[in-house]
């Protein structure tokens, strides 16, 4: 089997799973409770948590366990939204972002806000001159994805940082999802940070949302104690093991792993660059592990189906995606036809060239049977 959907979710590690089983059978108290059990099992989710703040880089209290991204980005934009209507209403974001977020933006829309959408530029980066023609004492929040889910394409943080900090009302939220684990940054530009582990080789039903130190949002749950004031309901102690786990085995190889992936992305390229239907729609700033193309007069879906009976699978727009087109390509080149048409290549650092070259064989002779048939 290929597996070159990694962007939809990745395959969890044994590692990671058995970090997650030992949890569960060795320390099987609620880690609210003040037995013996319970202590047990605080200490150990304590320790986890201290080794992933370690690992990002961030302060143990700015960590906030969620169910994943998508609950992260609604407790931020509603949080925010919430907690500072009184400084004003305006919400900028751009129209690469994750469906959990634009949905979100449209439901704020409906209760009074005003959603400001930045221009992307033909290069698919956030249109700065655009950005700071926007942003005014009304804006509370910017919210953009550090790498979007479709093109990869990687946005300059800090310097979209740089215009926020300008008005001290407003935060600065980033999506970076498709970003840990694939590229270096630091948390020190933004506010709020969003993830999932399960796009890092862990386990699905775990996330969190980093939050600086000194600000303070409305819950998007109540009730019951739990592992943050910030979000309610019994810890996912195990869960949370697991995370740490994924993520001390991928951020001390995120240099080398990028090294790697670049030399599987680049020949997939130049090998899909010689087909005369084929549109590439990433950019020079999509990130390797994320590979976007058009192939003209033929369904996505077709296309999909086609490769699966070469047990080879790829996707097309993001897996969370409800249009019937890529939102994201669609923004960057203005053409549905483009867009209706668009396929995902999503790579990790666990694919091989050997499965590189059966990816290869299989499109060709999917191409050849679908557009000469």
């Amino acid at each position: 089997m290929v597996y070159f959907d990694n962007s939809a979710t990745t395959m969890v590690d044994k590692e990671v799973l058995d970090t997650f089983n030992k949890a569960c059978l060795n320390y099987p108290g609620n880690s609210n409770s003040i037995h013996g059990l319970g202590i047990r099992a605080k200490e150990l989710q304590d320790y986890a948590t201290k080794k992933i703040a370690n690992l990002l880089r961030v302060k143990e209290t700015e960590i906030i366990y969620t169910s994943g991204a998508t609950e992260a980005n609604n407790t931020v934009l509603k949080g925010v939204a919430s907690r500072y209507r009184n400084r004003g209403n305006e919400i900028i974001i751009s129209p690469l972002e994750h469906s959990s977020v634009i949905d979100t933006a449209k439901y704020l829309e409906r209760m009074g806000f005003v959603i400001k959408y930045v221009k992307i530029k033909e290069d698919g980066l956030v249109d700065l001159d655009n950005l700071i023609e926007l942003i005014n004492d009304k804006t509370i929040l910017v919210s953009i994805a550090m790498v979007d889910s479709e093109l990869g394409i990687k946005q300059d943080i800090k310097e979209i940082s740089k215009i926020v900090r300008k008005y001290p009302k407003c935060y600065f939220h980033v999506d970076a999802t498709q970003a840990i684990g694939k590229v270096e940054f630091s948390f020190e530009d933004m506010d709020f940070v969003s993830m999932s582990a399960h796009k890092i080789f862990g386990l699905k039903g775990i996330g969190l949302l980093l939050k600086k130190e000194n600000i303070v949002i409305d819950n998007l749950l109540h009730g019951g104690k739990s592992a943050s004031i910030y979000r309610s309901g019994t810890p996912p102690f195990p869960l949370i093991c697991s995370l740490m786990k994924a993520l001390e085995l991928i951020i001390p190889k995120v240099h080398d792993n990028y090294e790697y992936v670049s030399k599987l992305n680049k020949e997939i390229l130049e090998y899909l660059s010689g087909y005369e239907e084929v549109h590439i729609n990433s950019t020079k700033n999509s990130i390797p592990y994320i590979i976007n193309f058009s192939l003209k007069n033929v369904k996505p879906e077709t296309f999909i189906h086609a490769m699966e009976e070469y047990d080879v699978y790829v996707s097309t727009k993001s897996a969370c995606s409800t249009s019937d087109i890529s939102l994201a390509v669609n923004s960057l080149y203005n053409d549905k036809e483009i867009a209706g048409h668009s396929i995902r290549i999503s790579l990790s650092y666990k694919n091989t060239e050997e499965e590189v070259q059966i990816f290869k064989d299989a499109f060709d002779k999917v191409y050849n049977r679908l557009l000469f048939k």
